[in-house]
């Protein structure tokens, strides 16, 4: 009798133990509880970027792969990342214009895509895919990725992780790179669970041509008429998938229920941002393309990707000369480009007719310009990271600029950015013109930007001096 009545207690609390374990992984994320996905291993293995960690690249023909990297071809190779061996795995040059004129200057300090799983299905690095090193070209600070990023995950964007790895090949010294997860099956993993959506790269063949699709504009029905889109999906979009995503195209066109097309919230936040680090190489500048398109039951996020011209350094089509730091650090927050850019970028342009929206856009100027800079936090960073990479710049051997250069060019980026983060202000608060338009009628109503000289961030020109 005795036993029988203990055998239903432990039952009983069996039972009910089965059933609070159960609500409570219903309902984790509302407790404060984070998905084993949006916390994998690689999180905070390879992306602590508190540390410089290392990656020892080893290939037996080296020298071939470098005179061969424009092909773009995958490579094996073996990775040792912080001491850890990961055998077979596909390496290859990546770049556009980085890539074309790395080769044209006679140097060979190319950026990296590392595909883990290239040869071995399912091969990873604690559940990560694929990663990059980017080797700051054009970029004498080595911090616009890395900031960028940053600014984008403290408005909780989804966006890659990063952090600065110290590369080797064959054991040799090789430079200090900045290790950045490629928006694949791991990072959506990461960000929207197992459950993901479909994910795009939309880019051009031609910068001539018309792009419509590039700038996220309403064709027709004819998933033919999206080649730039669905050419560049980064999984296997079925016809249900392209439809869906036309239908959010064709709903963003109207400017009407933009919210039954267009995650508003998460779209404002990656704006904010955007428009604040003035990257014009992206999709509210002429060319309108690095970024990445996620789709999920047809509602549209649009997230980050390519700094390494941000903070008012791309010079394509710009003015003339291009250093015009005082254009740059007061770029007006409300009208982010001319009228022929903004007209054909209905992401934005729609979103900023819809007054409720735009009242929103400028709540979250206001929330990164006070807890990101006014606060402090973005000089600490600043310090910090410069601190902690310069030991490995100093020694750098591949480095597209010298030391020196490099001091100059954080120093600079860090001026920039204290300066935009007052004009931003001024532009919030009604003090000081916040379009084109009201800028160009009171010039002298701009922040004084005379001691910024953005070409020492990094340009072009510092190639021609080779390594160092």
């Amino acid at each position: 009798m005795l036993k029988h009545k203990w055998t239903d207690r432990i039952c009983f609390l069996t039972i009910l133990g089965a059933v609070l374990l159960t609500v409570l992984l219903m309902n984790g994320e509302a407790l404060g509880l984070r998905k084993a996905s949006a916390a994998p291993g690689y999180a905070y293995r390879l992306f602590d970027s508190s540390r410089v960690h290392t990656v020892d690249i080893q290939m037996e023909d080296w020298e071939g792969f470098l005179e061969s990297a424009p092909e773009e071809a995958y490579s094996p190779c073996t990775l040792v990342i912080d001491g850890e061996e990961f055998p077979r795995v596909g390496i290859r040059a990546k770049g556009n214009n980085s890539l074309r004129l790395t080769e044209d200057y006679g140097l060979d300090r190319y950026s990296l895509k590392i595909e883990l799983d290239h040869y071995l299905d399912g091969n990873s690095y604690y559940g990560l895919d694929k990663f990059s090193l980017d080797a700051s070209f054009q970029d004498n600070s080595y911090l616009k990725s890395f900031l960028a990023y940053d600014m984008m995950r403290f408005m909780e964007v989804p966006a890659p992780l990063c952090s600065y790895v110290w590369v080797t090949v064959n054991g040799e010294e090789w430079g200090l790179f900045l290790a950045v997860e490629e928006p694949e099956e791991a990072f959506c993993r990461r960000n929207y669970g197992a459950d993901y959506g479909e994910l795009y790269k939309p880019d051009y063949r031609s910068l001539n041509d018309e792009n419509a699709d590039v700038a996220l504009r309403y064709v027709d029905e004819n998933p033919e008429s999206y080649d730039n889109i669905f050419r560049n999906a980064k999984f296997n979009p079925t016809a249900e998938d392209k439809r869906q995503l036309i239908g959010a195209l064709r709903t963003l066109a109207s400017g009407k229920n933009l919210e039954t097309a267009v995650d508003i919230d998460e779209v404002l936040r990656y704006f904010t941002v955007q428009v604040f680090v003035v990257n014009l190489d992206s999709y509210l500048g002429r060319t309108g393309h690095n970024y990445f398109l996620y789709e999920k039951d047809g509602i549209l996020q649009i997230l980050p990707w390519d700094y390494n011209l941000a903070f008012g350094t791309y010079s394509l089509g710009m003015p003339d000369p291009v250093n015009d730091a005082e254009l740059y650090v007061n770029y007006p927050i409300d009208t982010p480009a001319s009228g022929e850019v903004m007209f054909n970028r209905p992401l934005y342009h729609n979103l900023m007719k819809n007054n409720e929206y735009f009242a929103q856009y400028h709540a979250h100027f206001d929330t990164l310009i006070r807890e990101y800079f006014e606060s402090g936090y973005f000089e600490r960073l600043t310090a910090e990271t410069v601190a902690m990479i310069a030991p490995y710049v100093k020694k750098d051997p591949t480095a597209f600029c010298s030391y020196e250069d490099f001091l100059t060019g954080a120093d600079t980026i860090r001026e920039f950015c204290l300066l935009r983060a007052e004009s931003v202000r001024g532009q919030l608060d009604g003090e000081l013109p916040s379009t084109i338009r009201e800028q160009a009628e009171n010039p002298e109503l701009r922040v004084d930007a005379s001691t910024v000289w953005l070409p020492d961030m990094g340009e072009i020109a510092d190639l021609k001096d080779g390594q160092g």
